[in-house]
């Protein structure tokens, strides 16, 4: 079958191959997280980390919500679609983060989701890029944002942990910081 060759300035790792050409016009679209609480996960998503709610749907039957939400530029936030248009856009952007809230967790104060981060590890975390790491925390403190490593913390002094409300890890690492 036919392939395209990774591009010239790409790394190689062993495993890495040729990309398929079926796989043309594939977008990484989504992440799935699991929320206790969807109410404080999207004030926390919108009002700290400043995503935009594109598409909710709600499966009562089912018992759940999605919330999909994105990071838009300045330019998307004035041109955003409506609509059948609306929902064109979410399916092109890539790194959409998906909420979804199962009915009832909210109010079960003993329940929690599994953060990845601890025996059996597995997921690890989603990242935010940002341009300025020192003004980035000091927003994320005014808004009593829990953290889980500092930039001061530790070796890697130019990046940061955050958790959301779930305590899922969010890493920020500062723009163009590889100067």
């Amino acid at each position: 079958s036919m392939s395209i060759q990774q591009p010239v300035n790409s790394l190689s790792a062993a495993g890495v191959k040729d990309i398929p050409v079926q796989s043309e016009g594939y977008i990484f679209n989504h992440t799935m997280l699991r929320v206790k609480d969807p109410v404080k996960s999207l004030e926390f998503y919108t009002g700290v980390l400043g995503m935009t709610l594109l598409k909710h749907r709600s499966f009562p039957d089912a018992k759940f919500d999605l919330y999909f939400l994105a990071r838009l530029t300045e330019d998307e936030r004035k041109t955003l679609p409506a609509g059948d248009e609306l929902k064109d856009f979410v399916s092109r952007q890539r790194s959409i983060l998906e909420l979804t809230h199962n009915y009832g967790t909210e109010d079960d104060d003993g329940f929690s989701y599994h953060d990845g981060n601890s025996e059996p590890r597995g997921f690890g975390h989603i990242c935010f890029s940002v341009p300025n790491l020192a003004e980035a925390v000091a927003w994320f403190d005014a808004n009593g944002v829990e953290f889980k490593k500092r930039p001061e913390e530790g070796n890697m002094k130019d990046i940061a942990f955050i958790k959301d409300p779930d305590g899922y890890w969010i890493e920020i690492i500062e723009i163009n910081n590889n100067q």
